[in-house]
């Protein structure tokens, strides 16, 4: 009996759903600013893919489905980088020590 591709790919997309929910809701809040830094990294480089897919194609002037899908994937993880700078920043200010007023 073969398994149909479909169904082998769906499964695994669905258990990578749970485990990265629970790898996720396990973190520990002084790890959480580490692991902001990391998904920022992999976000460059998702808009390093993302630019390159946008320029795939023919020199003509005509839109392909991969030229919209880079621009797309380059709007969204740039949203993704610089959301996360901000939070990664906000989060290390809660860390630095108050300066008490003379």
């Amino acid at each position: 009996m073969e398994i149909d591709p479909f169904i082998f790919r769906l499964s695994i997309f669905i258990l990578s759903i749970f485990i990265g929910y629970y790898v996720v809701w396990s973190v520990t809040p002084s790890l959480h600013t580490p692991l902001m830094s990391v998904t920022n990294a992999i976000s460059s480089v998702i808009i390093v893919g993302a630019i390159i897919a946008g320029l795939a194609g023919n020199s003509d002037n005509e839109f392909t489905i991969s030229n919209i899908l880079g621009f797309v994937a380059i709007s969204l993880a740039a949203v993704n980088i610089f959301g996360g700078f901000l939070v990664t920043q906000r989060m290390l200010q809660m860390y630095k020590k108050k300066k008490k007023d003379k």
